[in-house]
């Protein structure tokens, strides 16, 4: 009726019309929908971590990560909160399943509850959700590139170009068979110079997310190497491993993620020589 009579080109009636249909039980359906195909939770369903190297995940845990999210991500649209606190705010919703994943203590049940994150927690904001962390990795091992990708196209939508044709895949080993750290098998994969330019943008981020594993867990060590979540920007800026400060979040500060350093360059045509990189 208020569109017909044209009156929800004024703020103020669209407003009031806004917050009336998100207070409705239907909008729940919205906010799942949206959330599932924005964050990519609707792919958790079809992610099978290796049981030998993840023996603790299993179904209880793959849902208690997309009830988070969908909670944590309702929180925001109905709370009107700013869009930065995706990245930064101080709580979370969890179960006892999902504490115990976060070591988060004190927590007794199955059902969500909303929980204040201390200045040090490691869960601020979606970065730090292992529904994101899960859904952006392969099933024996995290990806920096696939994280780095998706904060790009996700959260920036800055997409880089699709991969050239032939590229070869990651070697977990050297020539001699000696097994690498990830930051020296991504080196390695970086020497070519076409691949180099969109992996600087897209690896700086996945390596700030190295601290946590395949399945959200946080870790120190990968195998036997120490964790390197340091990096740095193509604008030169220094991306430090997580910080506790107030307005931080786990890549940083979100300003950081905003930098203007991520506009990316057009696709390389296929055969084509980089002879420099800007």
């Amino acid at each position: 009726d208020l569109a017909a009579k044209r009156q929800l080109s004024n703020p103020a009636v669209l407003a009031t019309q806004v917050r009336r249909m998100m207070a409705d039980a239907r909008a729940v359906a919205f906010v799942n929908n949206f959330a599932g195909q924005w964050l990519f939770l609707r792919n958790l369903d079809a992610v099978v971590p290796v049981q030998s190297v993840f023996p603790d995940f299993d179904d209880a845990l793959r849902q208690s990560f997309r009830r988070e999210t969908e909670l944590f991500f309702d929180s925001i649209v109905r709370e009107n909160r700013s869009a930065l606190d995706l990245l930064r705010a101080d709580y979370t919703f969890v179960n006892e399943r999902l504490a115990d994943h976060y070591d988060i203590p004190n927590i007794k049940g199955d059902h969500f509850r909303r929980v204040t994150l201390g200045p040090d927690s490691k869960r601020r904001g979606l970065l730090g959700q292992g529904s994101i962390l899960t859904v952006t990795s392969y099933p024996d091992r995290t990806s920096p590139v696939v994280r780095g990708k998706w904060i790009l196209e996700n959260l920036l939508g800055t997409p880089p170009p699709p991969p050239l044709p032939n590229v070869p895949p990651l070697r977990a080993t050297d020539t001699s068979g000696v097994v690498l750290p990830m930051r020296q098998r991504m080196e390695r994969h970086r020497s070519n110079p076409v691949c180099a330019s969109c992996h600087a943008r897209m690896d700086p981020l996945g390596f700030a997310l190295e601290n946590y594993d395949a399945i959200g867990r946080w870790r120190t060590m990968d195998g036997d190497f120490p964790v390197d979540s340091t990096g740095i920007l193509p604008d030169g800026t220094h991306l430090q491993p997580l910080r506790n400060d107030k307005d931080g979040s786990v890549c940083g500060k979100p300003q950081e993620l905003t930098s203007s350093a991520f506009v990316l360059p057009k696709p390389v045509p296929a055969g084509a020589v980089v002879v420099a990189i800007a």
